[in-house]
């Protein structure tokens, strides 16, 4: 069976349940979710599944196992999408998991576990500033507190959920613990170059990074930009912008990192006036926790020392934590096998990006299996293309995998 013409038509159907077209938004508990929703709610039955929404808005499907009271293998990705976002990050997989269970429904076939699909709600948090709630609140880890969040028009997330026709305290019901999960896998788009650059439609994901944020303040002295000497100068903006070269500099020197500065402000704004207050962000991940702490640190005590040197005040706010999520050995090589099989090498590499497969280590065995990203592997953003040969191939591992997967007893 050829499973990626078909992957690649649903996924441009989905495109149109946008925002703000001719650009697609989709983001949590909007009516554009809701379609999407229902899109992929209709696909799941399709395939042989019964479906429904939950609680928090999530999608999920179920295809029974061979036998009563067996474990339960979980597969999936998100709904949601970034601004101006391209097609396939989240959806491919969700899209390719229900094209495994309808290949095993047209043919009879029961596994001895069953199969859910999740299509979470909400990964990028572009509304609510919470990311990843769907599949928080499946691994247990939902933090109620949340739904107290208002997205930019005051709305909160408890008065979204009533709208959209969901629980706001069936969060609780969502937790997968205690369920008999013996494995969650989740394939995606790679969003970068390197199996581009191979030469292979697929790798097997070794670790999802862990990140750390924070918002830094630097306070200077505003003056006109005519009459105040560069050598007395307190000028916060070229302090930031040495700053930011720190941050990139100790990435660059220091393998396994990548930062990022993607936000900054500088005020007052004026063409003439020396800039007085500049806030900027940081992201900085690692596939590896404890280097990604200690160049946190690192970094800061550079900033500071710039911070002392040209005379400006700083402010920092670490407002954002994540650990790194190491992929199950054993399920890696699971997966290994299913590319071999498919007269494939096997490329192991780690996942910068964060996904919701990053919340369930706590709850079960866990597995990522990265799909080739074409144009360079650009991603959140409309260029992101993925090849129907390439979309093929990755279910038919992902189906691959189902089939020669045998639960631990």
């Amino acid at each position: 069976m050829t499973f990626g013409n078909e992957i690649l038509a649903q996924a441009e159907v989905l495109s149109k349940f946008t925002e703000d077209a001719p650009r697609l938004t989709r983001t949590y508990l909007t009516a554009e979710h809701r379609q999407a929703g229902n899109f992929i709610l209709e696909l799941m039955r399709d395939a042989g599944m019964a479906a429904s929404y939950d609680a928090l808005g999530n999608v999920v499907g179920r295809y029974e196992a061979s036998h009563a009271n067996a474990p339960t293998v979980i597969s999936g990705s998100h709904m949601d999408s970034v601004r101006n976002a391209g097609k396939y990050d989240g959806l491919f997989g969700i899209l390719t998991a229900i094209a495994c269970v309808k290949d095993l429904s047209a043919r009879g076939k029961r596994l001895p576990f069953a199969i859910e699909v999740a299509a979470f709600g909400d990964e990028e948090g572009v509304r609510f500033g919470s990311t990843l709630m769907g599949s928080r609140a499946m691994a247990g880890s939902f933090d109620p507190e949340w739904l107290a969040r208002k997205d930019a028009n005051g709305v909160t997330l408890r008065q979204a959920l009533v709208d959209f026709g969901c629980d706001p305290e069936g969060w609780r019901a969502l937790d997968r613990h205690g369920k008999n999960v013996v494995a969650y896998i989740e394939s995606h788009i790679e969003q970068g170059p390197v199996l581009l650059e191979a030469g292979l439609p697929v790798g097997v994901v070794t670790s999802i990074a862990g990140a750390s944020r924070a918002r830094v303040s630097v306070t200077g002295l505003a003056g006109h930009a005519g009459t105040v000497p560069m050598d007395v100068r307190r000028d916060a903006l070229t302090a930031a912008s040495e700053m930011i070269l720190a941050v990139e500099t100790h990435c660059r020197e220091n393998a396994g990192l990548v930062g990022t500065v993607g936000r900054i402000e500088a005020l007052p704004g004026a063409v003439n006036v020396i800039p007085q207050d500049v806030s900027f962000s940081i992201d900085l991940r690692s596939g590896e926790d404890g280097p990604r702490r200690e160049a946190i640190g690192a970094v800061r005590g550079k900033i500071e020392a710039i911070a002392k040197k040209r005379r400006v005040t700083l402010g920092w706010d670490a407002y954002f934590e994540s650990s790194a999520a190491p992929c199950d050995a054993a399920l890696q090589e699971k997966l290994a096998a299913s590319i071999e099989r498919m007269d494939i090498a096997v490329r192991r590499l780690p996942s910068g990006a964060g996904h919701d497969a990053m919340m369930f280590p706590p709850l079960c065995p866990t597995a990522m299996l990265f799909v080739r990203c074409g144009n360079g592997g650009i991603s959140h953003h409309p260029d992101e293309i993925l090849a129907a040969e390439d979309a093929d191939v990755a279910t038919s591992v992902l189906l691959d995998f189902l089939e020669s997967f045998s639960p631990a007893r």
